[in-house]
């Protein structure tokens, strides 16, 4: 159980929701490259490339965790910085093994790089650029929405025809769009946690825009860009599901009600406590998200 939690597994869970959802849901009825098995193997390299970013991450954070969360720090405690070494390098080595078995699976070779990147940018976000104002938020939150896109990646493009052009790209648009959609609330999720975590990153040297601005202005801009999400999201539903009734129902009382209660509880949110409330509200708002894709299917 203590593994399970290092890595965050209910993150690693919602992330493997997302996938499936887009292979099964948004490319059923489209012949695409990678069969199910193969699908699976690119889900675990995902999840394994991502589950050793979380455990990087904690052990560079080993000091922070002690003043933001102490009762919840597991290595050194639980898990010794040995034994979670040796589970970053594993879990890192089977993603991009995985990914390169899958590049040259695709007849795309080139495509392997993309997972070496990714695990060298959670390495070096968990190492410094998580301390540099914004570009810490901005890259989690990219690499996030990368696990979205990197479905079609795999799945789309080898499989690009002339004759099924279009169809392909109508698809790829949507995919775009959730992942637009991950990366924004996570974006606002991330500078949630670090106001929740200031006092600990205070001490890590850390140059947050909490720490940098201020708590109060920090929350102001947090209640800001939800209330640019509620906006983003009413303009979706005009422009895509005016026509679709149940899709629009969705997300009117599974997206938008949700976020304008986040907006509510964001004006002058001032404690750790509420702070973590917000967080947990965003993940949910995240997680009911991802849980459209079948009703976007549907009506597409």
């Amino acid at each position: 159980m203590n593994f399970l939690k290092l890595i965050r597994y209910q993150n690693l869970a919602i992330i493997a929701l997302a996938q499936v959802f887009i292979k099964f849901g948004l490319f059923a009825n489209i012949a695409t490259a990678l069969t199910p098995f193969h699908f699976a193997l690119l889900v675990l390299a995902t999840v394994s490339i991502a589950a050793a970013g979380n455990i990087i991450n904690d052990s560079f954070d080993l000091e922070i965790d002690k003043v933001n969360k102490p009762n919840k720090v597991l290595i050194g405690k639980k898990i010794s910085e040995a034994r979670a070494n040796s589970l970053y390098i594993l879990l890192t080595v089977t993603g991009v093994a995985i990914g390169f078995y899958l590049a040259n699976h695709i007849g795309k070779p080139s495509f392997a790089a993309i997972f070496i990147v990714i695990s060298a940018l959670l390495y070096l976000y968990a190492s410094f650029l998580k301390g540099m104002l914004l570009i810490g938020n901005l890259l989690v939150s990219a690499l996030v929405a990368m696990s979205l896109i990197i479905v079609p990646v795999f799945d789309l493009f080898p499989a690009i025809s002339p004759e099924n052009q279009s169809a392909f790209s109508g698809v790829f648009k949507i995919v775009l769009h959730f992942a637009a959609f991950a990366f924004s609330i996570n974006l606002i999720r991330e500078i949630v946690k670090d106001l929740q975590d200031i006092n600990g990153d205070k001490k890590g040297g850390m140059n947050t825009l909490p720490i940098a601005i201020g708590r109060t202005r920090t929350v102001k801009i947090v209640f800001v860009l939800g209330v640019v999400m509620i906006l983003t999201v009413v303009l979706y539903i005009y422009e895509y599901l005016y026509t679709a009734q149940i899709p629009m129902l969705y997300f009117l009382i599974a997206i938008v009600a949700p976020l304008l209660y986040f907006c509510i509880k964001a004006w002058d949110a001032d404690t750790a406590k509420e702070y973590a409330i917000l967080s947990r509200l965003l993940k949910i708002i995240m997680f009911l998200g991802i849980c459209s894709m079948p009703l976007i299917t549907f009506y597409y």
